[in-house]
């Protein structure tokens, strides 16, 4: 204890009594539209209590590939939906710590369109995909910080569908 705080100092150590290695990892990832139903492909993960989380396709960027890329491959991947990239949502970032290292990750969103493939679940992380309505996601996706990412995609969509329509001949 510190005599002049009467507090205990606190260092953070691994388990082996090291300092933690901090590392940063940097995966993307997005949300794929089918813009005729509005609805969204989404994954469902057990988590280590077995609860089914719901969450967006992501993974991490392999050698080589820009965050565009792979929020492309890895949405394929997990969801069986090959996409086209709209335009970027943003980027989350936060702190985890796992196999005794702290862990800074950055995830780079993209809103895409669904332009084919089937719904599968053939990725040994993903327990479940669904297609769900945007109105939907806001109540199952297990993250703020990805329901507030798919409320800024429903804007998004709400100001191109308006420009579409506003750009339709009138007719006679």
């Amino acid at each position: 204890m510190s005599a002049s705080s009467g507090r205990k100092s606190v260092r953070r150590r691994g388990r082996r009594g090291g300092r933690m290695r901090t590392v940063a990892e940097v995966s993307a990832g997005g949300l794929v539209v089918d813009l005729l139903d509005g609805s969204a492909a989404v994954i469902g993960r057990l988590d280590r209590k077995g609860q089914l989380l719901w969450s967006l396709p992501k993974g991490h960027l392999e050698q080589g590939e820009t965050p565009e890329q792979a929020a492309v491959r890895e949405v394929g991947e997990e969801t069986g939906i090959a996409g086209r990239v709209l335009g970027s949502l943003g980027t989350i970032d936060y702190w985890f710590v796992a196999e005794n290292r702290r862990v800074h990750k950055t995830v780079h969103h993209y809103l895409m369109e669904a332009v084919g493939g089937e719904l599968s679940d053939e990725d040994i992380e993903v327990t479940e995909v669904a297609w769900v309505s945007l109105a939907d996601l806001d109540s199952l996706l297990a993250y703020a910080d990805e329901r507030r990412l798919v409320r800024r995609a429903a804007e998004v969509l709400t100001t191109i569908s308006d420009a579409v329509e506003q750009e339709k001949p009138e007719s006679a």
